[in-house]
C-alpha cells in the first residue's frame, strides 16, 4: 500500500426508470472512480448513459459494477447461479457498460462486483472463478483490474489467472475481526456519521488499519476507499472523506 495516495470510489447510476437513488452528479464531483450499475441490480440504459457521460466530463474513472441478476433485491440477495451462467452474466454486463461508456468518449477501466456477489466472491472460489473468467475473456489485451477486499478468495483466484486486483476498504461499513464486512442485517453495519466515516478513511489511508465492530483493530491495506452512494447523506459523507484525506496529506487520485 502507498499510504500517500488513495482512490475514492462510490456506487453510482443505481436508479431505475422513474426511481432515483442518490445524487450521482454531486458525488461525481467528489470521487475519482465511479462503480456504475450495469442494469442487473439497478440502472437502465438512459441512467447508464447519463452517468457515463457525467463521469467522462469530470475525468472520473468508470468501473463496471457487476451483479447477480436481481433487480427486485437490489443485488443484495445471495443467489445460487451456475458458474457458466454467472460468467456469462458478468461478461454481458461488462460489454453493455463498456459500449455505453465508449459512446460517451470513455471506457470501462476496472470491475467491481456489487452486493451479494461481492461478498460471495470474497469467500467462494467457485463464484470467484466465474467472475475472473468473465474479466479475463472480456479483452484480449491486459485484463481489467478487479476491486476486492485484500486477502479475499477473489484476489487469490485472480492471481492464479494473471488478472490484476486492487485492494479496497470501506469507510462507511463496519468490519469483523477477520477483515470482512459486517452483514447489513446486523445493527451498526452501516455508518452514517460523516466525521466518524472521514476519520476511519484517514486511518485506513495513513495507517492501514480500522477499528472492528468489536473494538479491536484489523489491517486493511488498500489503494481505494469506498463510500456508498445510496446511503442517506452520501454527499455529505463523501465531502467529509475527501476533505479529511486531503488535509491528512493523502493524494486523492484514481488507481487506473
Amino acid at each position: 500500500m502507498n499510504a500517500g495516495v488513495m482512490d475514492l470510489n462510490a456506487d453510482l447510476g443505481e436508479g431505475y426508470g422513474i426511481w432515483r437513488l442518490g445524487d450521482d452528479v454531486a458525488l461525481l464531483d467528489l470521487v475519482t472512480s465511479a462503480n456504475v450499475a450495469c442494469g442487473f441490480h439497478a440502472g437502465d440504459p438512459l441512467i447508464i448513459r447519463r452517468t457515463c457521460a457525467a463521469a467522462v466530463d469530470r475525468g472520473v474513472a468508470i468501473g463496471a459494477q457487476v451483479s447477480y441478476r436481481d433487480l427486485a433485491g437490489f443485488g443484495r440477495r445471495e443467489m445460487e447461479v451456475d458458474p457458466e451462467e454467472l460468467c456469462s452474466d458478468v461478461l454481458y454486463q461488462l460489454g453493455a457498460l463498456d459500449g455505453m461508456a465508449r459512446s460517451m468518449g470513455g471506457r470501462v477501466s476496472y470491475v467491481k462486483p456489487h452486493g451479494a456477489l461481492y461478498n460471495r466472491a470474497c469467500r467462494d472460489e467457485e463464484q470467484a472463478e466465474a467472475v475472473v473468467a468473465a474479466v479475463a475473456a472480456f479483452t484480449a489485451a491486459a485484463a481489467l483490474p478487479i476491486l476486492t477486499l485484500p486477502g479475499s478468495a477473489l484476489s487469490r483466484v485472480a492471481a492464479r489467472h494473471g488478472v490484476p486486483t486492487v485492494a479496497e476498504c470501506f469507510a462507511d461499513r463496519a468490519y469483523t475481526p477477520e477483515g470482512t464486512l459486517v452483514p447489513r442485517r446486523r445493527p451498526g453495519a452501516v455508518l452514517h456519521d460523516p466525521d466518524e466515516v472521514a476519520a476511519r478513511a484517514v486511518r485506513m489511508a495513513t495507517e492501514g488499519v480500522v477499528t472492528t465492530i468489536e473494538g479491536g483493530e484489523v489491517r486493511v491495506g488498500a489503494r481505494s476507499v469506498c463510500v456508498h452512494g445510496d446511503t442517506p447523506d452520501a454527499v455529505r459523507i463523501a465531502t467529509a472523506v475527501r476533505k479529511a484525506l486531503v488535509e491528512a496529506g493523502v493524494t486523492v487520485e484514481p488507481f487506473t
